[in-house]
């Protein structure tokens, strides 16, 4: 027996000390762990509480207690309430859509492959900062501003290597372009306009890419001004179809914590069901889910005490069971996340097929991210899991406002700034640069409902399915679950339907 089958077998006669019970000696601890002690000591418990003497548990009777455990576990088929009189407008409206998914790319892990990725990222990024007047007048390449005197006003654009505060409390920002390097200071002076520039470098993230005006001096440039690639301001689009999108993320079926009830409900208003927000629900003509639809296993340590679906099939077979019940007329698109079964760095391809068996025409599998065009309205899709180092990295971000983070996401143009933040593919080409500008950007990972408008693009989290898990507790997170965010496109507005349900085991 290896040291987990001793922990796992310690614990559980730690559980039945004081009950009168024994494990027998041929326990099979290949059928346990120690996400299933919990429940399974207490069934055995409940189970000889009349019981007379020492009670010997064997194994038989382990394994039949387990298997009962975990058919008690599985959701029921899912069974959601259609009304007769329910007539959508949606199902009227001929279906308009168009996908992009990212290229995925690969890599053989060579310095070659990151040097090219890096290139890339600088060399695209470069080219949308270009495109400003006030930057192409001045720019120059960094190995020829050493050539420059003193009082030399130049522009340079370059990709963050390093970021510190000097003894003076400046900042001091060194950049990289392929030329050679430069170091930037930005002066905490009391004048109005250097605190501005100074807090604003206070939000300088390594790895990103920014244009920087200012003058030589000796060997430094003493920045004057500090520019994001960022995206121009844009009007929304004109939709002449009166449809509406949902959106979703983060359901974590398999979870203990997943609020079956709840989602439940959503599926039975999808399909008129719910008399609340009819309205609405007669408009949802598409429906985005953002990733982390499954709980996964073995995502982080001890994540097994978390679960009450042990087999990762079995987690997509119950995705499968409910995107079946949504009404065939409302088409589908499902893009993974961190904790779903594909690879972990980014882009993350679509779900196999072997493994999220959908045979339904109305449901699409795509990577993440995807741009998803319908009636014209383009929608990048992208999970999230970069926002944790956004928001660790720029002061004023946190987790109770997500929708802040993914504004400074726009304006870096790239959906995951900060190298190592999370695992990301570095292939030869940066395939998370945002080179095409969305009318709404939806992310979901952080669990908690966040919405805004950033020069004309629409931002939304679209919060999570799952209740308040221990390790947020402990970081002292609340989510907010339940909650589905709507687009009626045709009037440009978003409403929060909330379907949690009050008395739901959390």
């Amino acid at each position: 027996m290896g040291e987990n089958g001793k922990e796992v077998v310690g614990e559980l006669v730690r559980r039945l000390t004081g009950k009168r019970m024994v494990v027998s000696a041929d326990l099979d601890v290949g059928s346990l762990n120690l996400g299933n002690i919990d429940t399974l000591a207490e069934r055995l418990i409940q189970n000889n509480e009349s019981a007379e003497g020492i009670h010997i548990v064997t194994n038989e009777e382990v394994v039949r207690t387990l298997e009962l455990i975990r058919n008690e576990k599985i959701p029921a088929p899912v069974e959601v309430l259609r009304s007769s009189e329910y007539k959508p407008l949606a199902k009227e409206v001929e279906a308009d859509y168009q996908i992009r998914g990212y290229d995925i790319g690969y890599s053989d892990g060579s310095i070659n492959s990151f040097i090219g990725y890096f290139n890339d990222r600088l060399d695209r990024i470069r080219a949308i900062i270009k495109q400003r007047e006030s930057v192409a007048q001045t720019l120059k390449d960094i190995e020829s501003i050493k050539s420059y005197n003193d009082g030399k006003e130049i522009c340079i654009i370059g990709m963050v290597r390093s970021k510190q505060i000097t003894k003076n409390k400046n900042m001091l920002v060194e950049l990289d372009d392929s030329t050679g390097s430069a170091k930037v200071v930005f002066m905490n002076r009391m004048d109005r306009n250097g605190n501005n520039l100074y807090d604003k470098a206070t939000s300088i993230v390594y790895d990103e890419v920014i244009a920087v005006k200012g003058k030589i001096s000796g060997e430094l440039v003493i920045a004057s001004d500090m520019v994001w690639p960022d995206i121009p301001i844009k009007r929304h689009k004109q939709v002449d179809e009166d449809i509406a999108i949902a959106f979703i993320s983060d359901i974590h079926f398999g979870s203990r914590n997943f609020m079956e009830r709840s989602f439940r409900n959503m599926v039975g208003w999808l399909n008129g069901g719910v008399e609340r927000d009819r309205r609405i629900a007669e408009k949802v003509k598409y429906l985005m889910i953002g990733g982390d639809v499954a709980d996964g296993i073995g995502v982080y340590p001890g994540q097994e005490r978390d679960l009450s679906i042990m087999d990762m099939h079995t987690q997509y077979k119950i995705l499968a069971d409910y995107i079946e019940a949504i009404p065939d007329y409302i088409h589908v698109f499902i893009i993974p996340g961190n904790h779903d079964s594909v690879q972990r760095a980014e882009p993350q391809p679509s779900f196999p097929e072997e493994l999220v068996e959908m045979r339904m025409s109305n449901v699409h599998l795509l990577p993440n991210p995807s741009y998803i065009t319908v009636h014209g309205v383009d929608i990048l899709s992208y999970h999230g899991t970069s926002l944790d180092s956004v928001i660790s990295s720029i002061p004023g971000s946190s987790y109770s406002r997500p929708e802040k983070a993914m504004v400074e996401i726009l304006k870096r143009r790239h959906l995951s700034p900060i190298y190592g933040g999370n695992v990301i593919v570095p292939s030869r080409k940066d395939n998370l640069v945002i080179d095409r500008i969305p009318d709404v950007l939806h992310m979901g990972h952080i669990h908690k409902v966040g919405m805004d408008t950033y020069h004309g693009v629409d931002i939304v989290n679209s919060g999570t399915w799952q209740a308040r898990t221990d390790f947020q507790i402990r970081q002292g997170h609340i989510p907010t679950p339940c909650i589905m965010p709507v687009l009626e496109a045709k009037e440009h507005r978003f409403s929060n339907i909330d379907f949690g349900v009050k008395d739901e085991d959390a």
